[in-house]
């Protein structure tokens, strides 16, 4: 069994090995539906404010957050394999210079029950959302793109970004807003620093409305409860990401921008019916024409039946949701316990 710490992770994980451990899972998916077992994840809201509201000495109570538990198995044409990923969200992390989610990736051979692998699922969880997008943007997306905004400069971003310039490398300009300017600065050195393989002009919006104007591709990570955006303010031609919002009560994506999209694919439909606050609430607005009816599809349906259908340059509004699944999780941590098993990677415990 080999211990493999975040920095380990970093060093051996690329964003187009995951894109590819990603786009090999939805083909196997569809060719062999019952070679993928990924049951919906176990969400327990943590502080909730029913509990704190019980307790006598709250005035520097925690944010409410989640603690989630993502099992999977993969056959892989010869072994089967199981993960198991579990996840805390802390939103005031922050505050804390501590990052906002926390998570550990146990990858096991199912024949013997032996362990592989004990990750670090932090950078896992971040490439692996932004794998998603990069695919979902490689579909979906003009081909000749320029300018990408960055909405909430999270943990998140980072890889989301990286992803979509991976796919889109004709990207030069990126805008950047957050609530809090000062974050969006210090994305700003960070991204020049940690990804300087890309040649760009990032800018600081104070506005979110001067951010996304003139954008190509919106990327949106944020914990927002409300529409960020209307659709007068978007171009007509705009793709976006929204990785935010995983519960029924958030929303980033407005009402107005969701029924104006001609195409809205989502990750993983099960988990987006239950989880996808953007979607769930539109379609629950009485004066929302979107329905899940019109939901156009997702990502597997997307790269293997549905991709060369679309004229990428006359698409309009197009709209990727995700919510993410253990499946995606399982395919990149399984990429990286064969990799540490075939060299030797990480620090053997047994």
């Amino acid at each position: 069994m080999n211990w493999l710490n975040k920095q380990t992770v970093i060093d051996h994980l690329s964003m187009p090995a995951a894109i590819e451990a990603i786009e090999q899972l939805l083909h196997v998916q569809t060719n062999h539906p019952s070679w993928i077992k990924a049951p919906e994840r176990l969400v327990i809201k943590t502080f909730s404010e029913d509990m704190l509201a019980d307790t006598e000495h709250n005035e520097d109570k925690p944010s409410s957050g989640s603690h989630l538990s993502m099992p999977a198995t993969i056959y892989d044409g010869e072994n089967e394999y199981a993960t198991v990923k579990l996840v805390t969200i802390c939103p005031d992390n922050p505050s804390r210079k501590l990052p906002t989610t926390t998570a550990l990736i146990t990858v096991s051979n199912n024949a013997t029950g032996a362990i592989l692998a004990v990750m670090d699922g932090i950078y896992i969880t971040q490439v692996r959302t932004g794998a998603l997008s990069a695919i979902a943007t490689k579909h979906m997306a003009k081909q000749q793109c320029e300018t990408v905004a960055v909405i909430g400069c999270g943990g998140m971003a980072y890889e989301q970004l990286n992803a979509v310039l991976t796919v889109r490398p004709t990207i030069k300009k990126v805008y950047l807003w957050n609530r809090d300017t000062k974050r969006a600065e210090q994305f700003k050195q960070r991204f020049s620093e940690d990804y300087s393989q890309w040649d760009l002009e990032l800018d600081v919006c104070e506005h979110i409305d001067k951010a996304i104007k003139n954008a190509d591709i919106i990327n949106v990570a944020t914990r927002a409860t409300q529409g960020l955006f209307s659709a007068e303010h978007i171009k007509p031609d705009v793709h976006i990401n929204a990785v935010g919002a995983y519960q029924p009560s958030m929303k980033e994506i407005s009402n107005e921008v969701i029924a104006a999209s001609s195409m809205v694919i989502v990750d993983d439909k099960a988990s987006s019916r239950h989880e996808a606050g953007d979607l769930i609430q539109a379609d629950e607005a009485s004066d929302c024409p979107w329905r899940w009816d019109n939901l156009s599809g997702d990502l597997q349906g997307l790269i293997t039946t549905g991709a060369e259908k679309i004229d990428k340059n006359s698409a309009g509004i197009t709209l990727f949701k995700s919510v993410g699944a253990a499946s995606f999780d399982a395919a990149v941590a399984l990429y990286l316990a064969k990799q540490a098993q075939a060299r030797n990677i990480g620090v053997c415990l047994s």
